[in-house]
């Protein structure tokens, strides 16, 4: 007789161990492609968990900041090397809990590894600066302070890839971590923390609290303990994160919505054009904060661009990622799927052109998950809600427009400032682009999304609150800059007074 399989039940991680939520309640995970899957039953968090969380971090900060770099270093190359041997099984669950193709998860979980070893290497390049005194034989240097428990609040839709993106750099310089992973993807953290744990983390420098927003984020980012917060997602809730920080003064990192346009040419290689609009638009199914949301297009070659960008379009494969087949996955859930049907039907009553897809898929091999046709909208002007507001699915705007420089006052007419791209062979034109295109990440002849671990990343307006993260900048979240003076003359010195010789202060 068959007997049902009970399914895994996963809990927060405090002070080293996997503990029951104080309210003993769970939440289910299942497979956007295939709602009949269930991938686990998830702690559902509150307060009292984040509170517990918060004093094992603050605890373990007092002798993990005291870890000498270096040391700290060789945890994070051990988890790097354990990211690599389990990159398989790691993608392949990250597919199943959120959705997107392999292909794509696989790069997910590349990131982190690459993150990972990035950091493992600040450990010994924490520069500070070294510089003359303006007095004799006085000394003059800073040096990088961590900052202490750090709150990090993450998306669901780079599950593994974001986390260590806050993460790895808290954890080089000294920090504590309580992580409050995205609902809809707990599981790919769990196994990120899994993994720093086997490679030698101590207990309590990482803890995870699961749960909803209101219940475990913002008593999170309100805790007196709790010196960082760092949130990835929408403007709305980043605003929210802002205000609910301000009463302390606590630092606060956003990274939040984007609206990412490509600029197409006149004299563009229209080919590579395609190309990037179609992997810039669908890659993730364009739940990316960087997703190629809006195409300005020369009038010139419109017409032949709209007609190709349209083919590749419709020829495109939805369906479950796990399938190598596919091209395109599913949206993460009910609620994404929603709201992109209803800004297809805002399209269709501003009077966009539907120019391909635009349908929810649910027959055959879609009727158990949220999948929806690839969309574009044609003949759009910038002026229109779908030209201007982030959708974060399968939906493209396409805009002809007269000449290079309305193509740049477009490019810059929306609220955010996330990334941006033109393809063009003219040199002048891209450099020229490339000052004045008000994103903080800038590409040509190469779509919105693509950004590498080793360089900055972030933007500017309603995209962000001028922090960046990855590469070096991503240090300067998680630390404080100490400056030091030594003073060795014996005698007492006054800074942009003592121009002369003073005797000693009896």
């Amino acid at each position: 007789m068959a007997t049902a399989v009970s399914p895994k039940t996963y809990r927060n991680f405090i002070n080293g161990e996997w503990v029951e939520p104080k309210n003993g309640k769970t939440t289910e995970n299942r497979n956007p492609a295939n709602q009949d899957e269930l991938i686990g039953l998830f702690a559902a968090g509150d307060e009292r968990d984040v509170v517990a969380a918060v004093e094992a971090a603050s605890q373990a900060y007092r002798s993990w900041r005291r870890v000498p770099a270096p040391k700290r270093a060789e945890i994070l190359f051990r988890a790097a090397q354990l990211l690599v041997a389990r990159k398989e099984e790691l993608s392949r669950d990250m597919t199943r809990e959120m959705g997107k193709v392999l292909a794509e998860t696989k790069g997910d979980v590349q990131e982190a590894i690459d993150m990972t070893y990035y950091m493992a290497g600040e450990g010994r390049r924490q520069f500070g600066q070294t510089t003359p005194s303006e007095l004799q034989n006085k000394f003059a240097m800073t040096v990088r302070e961590p900052v202490g428990v750090c709150g990090l609040i993450t998306p669901w839709n780079f599950p593994m890839a974001i986390p260590s993106w806050k993460m790895m750099p808290a954890l080089a310089l000294g920090n504590t971590v309580v992580i409050k992973p995205a609902t809809d993807t707990p599981l790919s953290v769990c196994h990120l923390v899994e993994v720093l744990t086997e490679a030698g983390l101590p207990p309590g420098v990482v803890n995870i609290v699961m749960g909803h927003g209101g219940a475990v984020g913002t008593p999170l980012l309100k805790h007196e303990s709790v010196k960082v917060v760092s949130f990835t997602g929408s403007t709305e809730v980043g605003r929210k994160v802002s205000e609910g920080c301000a009463p302390q003064f606590k630092h606060c990192h956003l990274e939040m919505g984007g609206k990412n346009i490509i600029l197409v040419m006149d004299d563009a290689n229209l080919d590579l054009a395609v190309d990037g609009a179609v992997w810039g638009g669908f890659g993730t199914t364009g739940q990316r904060c960087t997703a190629t949301s809006r195409i300005g297009v020369h009038k010139k070659v419109y017409k032949e661009f709209v007609e190709r960008f349209v083919a590749r379009v419709k020829a495109l494969r939805v369906g479950d990622g796990l399938d190598p087949a596919m091209e395109v996955g599913p949206l993460v859930n009910q609620s994404q799927l929603e709201t992109v049907m209803s800004y297809v039907e805002i399209g269709k009553s501003e009077g966009a052109k539907l120019a391909a897809g635009g349908h929810r898929l649910d027959q055959g091999g879609h009727a158990k998950g949220w999948f929806h046709e690839p969309t574009i909208f044609a003949d759009c002007d910038p002026k229109m809600r779908i030209c201007q507001e982030e959708i974060f699915g399968p939906v493209v705007s396409v805009m002809p427009i007269e000449g290079y420089e309305q193509a740049i006052e477009v490019a810059n007419g929306v609220v955010y400032g996330l990334s941006s791209s033109i393809y063009t062979r003219d040199l002048n034109r891209a450099f020229h682009a490339m000052r004045e295109l008000d994103t903080g990440i800038v590409y040509v002849n190469a779509p919105t999304i693509g950004a590498e671990t080793h360089l900055p990343f972030g933007g500017i307006k309603q995209t962000g609150n001028g922090h960046r993260e990855a590469a070096v900048a991503g240090l300067d979240v998680f630390s404080e800059w100490k400056t030091i003076y030594v003073d060795y003359s014996d005698r007492l010195q006054r800074a942009q007074i003592d121009t002369g010789s003073f005797g000693r202060m009896e």
